[in-house]
């Protein structure tokens, strides 16, 4: 597995008014790596639903709630995690202990309609959904063309 060469990592109040924040961050984050700009409109969308959701479902009984953003900048992908325990967490453990969200799990972070987890799972590459004292969303998008490249065998003429 290759090592992130860079990783970032922000904390915003979980309130609606700093999903722009982490668009913005986003934005120059992936532009950087070189998505295209269709691209970088999938990440944002699907990365500011991620973080509306917890805004709306995590704290609803609490003020005061933070959320963690962590960009992995790769050279051929861009991994996102959003987790609504506030916790700093270590980008290779999260790594380990996740696992793939299936349609049967008990998604707490989707509970009412689950149309945001369809949009983020068609707008991303893979999402997986780690559960514990929080949740915490791992979203990774592919330049174009690196994930299907890396298994594609080529056929001769």
């Amino acid at each position: 597995m290759k090592k992130a060469f860079d990783y970032i990592e922000m904390k915003i109040p979980a309130k609606p008014e700093y999903v722009g924040v982490i668009r913005l961050t986003l934005s120059g984050i992936a532009s950087r790596i070189g998505f295209t700009y269709d691209a970088i409109d999938d990440l944002k969308v699907a990365v500011s639903e991620a973080i509306t959701n917890a805004v709306q479902h995590a704290y609803r009984q609490k003020e005061g709630g933070e959320i963690v953003v962590g960009f992995a900048l790769y050279e051929d992908k861009l991994e996102t995690m959003v987790a609504d325990s506030g916790k700093s967490f270590d980008l290779e453990k999260i790594r380990r202990e996740i696992g793939p969200y299936t349609s049967g799990g008990n998604a707490k972070f989707l509970r009412e309609g689950g149309l945001g987890l369809y949009l983020i799972e068609s707008l991303m590459d893979e999402v997986k959904i780690h559960q514990n004292e929080g949740v915490t969303v791992f979203m990774t998008k592919f330049l174009e063309g690196e994930q299907v490249e890396s298994d594609v065998k080529t056929i001769s003429t």
